[in-house]
């Protein structure tokens, strides 16, 4: 009688060999197409020109120069106002006020946000001020800025700052409120001093609030300002964009009433794609904040 038990025998080691089969990491180059959708300047100068068409083509349709002129001619009369150098002349003095009130709104915003982080008073103050002024338009205050300060450029940048103030200061309040607590236990374990706890925990963690009050408080302050030297530039006589806007219109130059907008457009477009999404790359997108 056989023995049925079963003779366990070892495995025989197996050694494969791994041959170049060629085929690695598969890596397409983009096309040319690809590569220029992916090039966001490409993609928002594609924007303006389109627009740029569909303002030539409506208004070659509408055929009424003193309604809508056309893209040309509007670049014909932006071209000569900037050659005779009454152009540059007017921009020139709506950026000096401009850059003053400007100034003036964020030194303020700076100090009444520092008084509003340190006490309970001054957050209270700070949400009273906010409530009453914010959504009062900063184009109603003319009547008596003229009173209180003439007809000068006081009167101007009064009606900025109040433009620009209360923007700054409540964004860049909500942005200090919305510090995570764990960064706030953070600074306070490595026993940062106060300036340092400012610098390097609140206003890195709020800088995102704070450029969108930035952003905000510039774009109020453009809108306050061309309004304003409308008024202003009237009675005085002189003044920047406002003011050219104004007597192009009074000529009924239509053209250049619109290379007048045309280039407080262009100076919009200049700070935020050179100035503000150069700030933001370099700190919030730097950061990892920010996709």
């Amino acid at each position: 009688m056989t023995d049925a038990r079963q003779v366990l025998t070892a495995r025989p080691d197996v050694t494969y060999e791994v041959t170049n089969t060629g085929v690695g990491v598969v890596e397409r180059p983009l096309s040319l197409y690809q590569r220029l959708a992916n090039h966001g300047g490409l993609r928002k100068v594609l924007v303006l020109v389109v627009l740029a068409l569909i303002w030539e083509v409506y208004a070659r349709w509408l055929a009424n120069d003193l309604l809508f002129p056309t893209f040309s001619a509007t670049i014909v009369a932006f071209w000569d106002a900037f050659v005779t150098g009454e152009l540059i002349k007017a921009t020139w003095y709506s950026m000096k006020i401009l850059f003053q009130g400007y100034a003036a709104g964020l030194i303020l915003a700076g100090l009444l946000t520092a008084f509003a982080s340190a006490t309970r008073i001054g957050a209270d103050l700070l949400e009273v001020l906010t409530a009453m002024f914010n959504p009062l338009p900063s184009i109603a205050l003319l009547p008596l800025a003229m009173i209180w300060f003439g007809l000068g450029n006081a009167g101007i940048v009064f009606v900025l700052i109040h433009a620009v103030l209360w923007s700054v200061a409540l964004n860049t309040h909500a942005g200090f409120r919305g510090v995570s607590p764990t960064w706030r236990m953070v600074g306070q374990n490595y026993g940062l001093s106060s300036f340092g706890y400012v610098t390097r925990i609140l206003i890195p963690g709020a800088f995102p609030s704070i450029l969108t009050g930035l952003k905000i408080g510039w774009a109020f302050a453009w809108r306050t300002l061309i309004a304003a030297e409308l008024v202003f530039g009237a009675n005085s006589g002189g003044g920047g964009l406002g003011w050219f806007i104004f007597q192009s219109k009074n000529s009924l130059e239509i053209p250049s009433v619109f290379a007048g907008l045309l280039t407080v457009i262009l100076l919009g477009l200049i700070v935020e794609n050179f100035i503000f999404l150069t700030a933001e790359k370099m700190t919030i997108r730097r950061w990892g904040m920010q996709t």
